[in-house]
């Protein structure tokens, strides 16, 4: 693969029970899908050619983790957590990264990141 000719990214989150992932999916963004292409599936947007799909898959349902990164992981538990999406506490790996996890009604992790490689250490 040429990283020249890669021009988007889309993590596919597969669930059982579409209705009700889709129910979380939009407390977690905040809003209604971007795109619904077909039945059992829906999109989001998350930045410029980055999505995420949540997609009807029992069989597999569960078995996905995405990583979100982000600028501020405290700034994005307070999000989730006046959206009523739980999040688990932030985890330092010093001088690496800081992160935190939601897991949806299926059990798929969704992984906000924090880099923190260029933070100055006292």
């Amino acid at each position: 693969m040429q990283a020249n000719n890669v021009n988007s990214v889309i993590s596919v989150i597969p669930v059982k029970n579409f209705e009700e992932s889709l129910s979380w999916y939009k407390k977690l963004f905040g809003r209604d899908p971007d795109v619904v292409p077909m039945e059992g599936i829906a999109e989001w947007q998350i930045v410029e050619a980055a999505w995420i799909q949540v997609s009807i898959d029992p069989e597999n349902a569960g078995s996905t983790t995405v990583v979100i990164g982000v600028n501020d992981v405290e700034e994005q538990c307070k999000t989730c957590s006046e959206a009523n999406v739980p999040v688990g506490d932030v985890v330092e790996y010093p001088g690496v990264i800081k992160m935190a996890e939601a897991v949806d009604p299926d059990g798929n992790k969704i992984s906000f990141v924090q880099d923190i490689s260029d933070s100055t250490s006292d």
